[in-house]
């Protein structure tokens, strides 16, 4: 990659995300999965001049870019795989109407997938950088959570391509997430001619339902929500055995900690049955203390490229941004897409938003690389050349100034 590299056109960042969205990446589709991977690789390689490194862990497939001799400093990370199932294309075909586009996964989170490629295209000097775009991120990182944690080690920043909260907010304290299954186990026993035989698990896993719903904390605003509940094989049998999903979010380690001790301690109501639990913490809190120095250099990079206010969030969903924080590296999220609707029939990206976020993505990598040049130089908040001119394209070509795209300033 070299720095006469020009910079994207809008019209080329609606074509790369059209074509990852039309090949479908449902996270349990290894297979499908893998094949995205590829549409990915071959987008970065044009793009960024390198070939990614694929990193396959159980089946699923991953991808690293590295530039430069030393280890990295600033991680982009993002994931290519969908809630989505193959076929959703038939349902919610792609498709750009009115400044909005439409597809699934297009919000959460193909677009951020190729801003990061773009904004990392439009750099003059990449050294220092890695991309990350894992293949799991839906279903909670199983086989992609040592390698993100590998990467950002020693980061002296991570920014996550995550789609922004409402309005384009960028999300600067997130939910830790546990996730639990209680088992019962009881007696069968026929429910007309002798109930009094049997140990009923269904009665059971109502009464560890309750208790588990009990541990939410309304104003520390953790919340543990039962879901998918399981019980019994036929109508005129005594269950056996019961299963429940518990959901756990909290904004802080100790409500984590706390929730999960009480989890472990749940105890039988009804004689002769037994419960077990198993699961745990799947990501620590991102807790705002890891986001408010690189929220701040955003909101002073966004004002001196012109692109209005930034504001910030608190959301209650997790991604892999959580692994990061939960490291002690300066992480900040949700500086993917503008929309709306992720996991939903709605989703939807702002296309007028594209280029300002990633002529701001662009131009917080190069700040943050700076601040170690060879000579300890710190360049001046509004001096990336790449990011203004990614800042000055409109929707549809580089003749709109960023104030006629009609889109709120953030």
């Amino acid at each position: 990659m070299t720095a006469t590299r020009p910079e994207p056109a809008v019209r080329t960042i609606l074509a790369d995300i059209e074509t990852l969205v039309r090949c479908e990446s449902p996270s349990a589709d290894h297979d499908a999965v893998a094949r995205s991977a590829e549409v990915v690789a071959a987008m970065g390689r044009g793009l960024l001049g390198a070939e990614p490194e694929r990193v396959v862990t159980d089946g699923c497939t991953h991808l690293r870019w590295r530039f430069g001799e030393g280890p990295p400093r600033v991680l982009l990370l993002g994931h290519h795989d969908t809630v989505w199932p193959t076929g959703s294309l038939l349902t919610h075909p792609f498709s750009v109407r009115d400044g909005v586009l439409r597809g699934p996964g297009c919000f959460d989170m193909k677009a951020g997938v190729v801003l990061a490629l773009h904004a990392a295209a439009a750099l003059a000097d990449p050294a220092g950088l890695s991309i990350l775009i894992t293949g799991d991120e839906e279903i909670g990182s199983p086989s992609s959570r040592g390698l993100i944690e590998e990467e950002a080690r020693g980061c002296d920043a991570v920014f996550v391509l995550e789609a922004s909260a409402d309005g384009g907010a960028l999300k600067c304290r997130r939910k830790g997430v546990s996730s639990y299954r209680i088992e019962v186990t009881g007696r069968a026993a026929h429910a007309g001619l002798e109930p009094e035989k049997g140990v009923n698990a269904g009665v059971e896993i109502a009464h560890q339902l309750l208790a588990a719903a009990a541990l939410a904390n309304q104003e520390r605003g953790t919340s543990v929500v039962p879901t998918v509940v399981s019980a019994g094989t036929t109508a005129n049998t005594v269950p056996a055995a019961a299963t429940v999903a518990v959901d756990v979010r909290a904004w802080d380690e100790a409500e984590q900690r706390r929730v999960d001790l009480a989890m472990r301690d749940l105890r039988p109501v009804l004689a002769n049955a037994t419960v077990r639990v198993t699961g745990g913490v799947n990501r620590p809190p991102l807790e705002a203390g890891a986001s408010s120095a690189l929220f701040d250099l955003a909101r002073t990079l966004a004002t001196e490229l012109g692109l209005g206010d930034l504001t910030a969030a608190s959301v209650g969903g997790a991604s892999d941004g959580n692994f990061t924080a939960g490291m002690g590296i300066p992480t900040l999220d949700g500086l993917g897409a503008v929309g709306g609707g992720a996991h939903a029939d709605h989703e939807h990206v702002v296309v007028a938003e594209l280029p300002r976020r990633a002529a701001l993505l662009a131009a917080l990598v190069e700040n943050v690389l700076a601040r170690r040049g060879p000579h300890g130089a710190t360049n001046a908040v509004g001096d990336s050349g790449a990011a203004h001119a990614l800042a000055r394209r409109g929707p549809y070509g580089p003749t709109n100034t960023v104030g006629d795209s009609g889109a709120t300033q953030r």
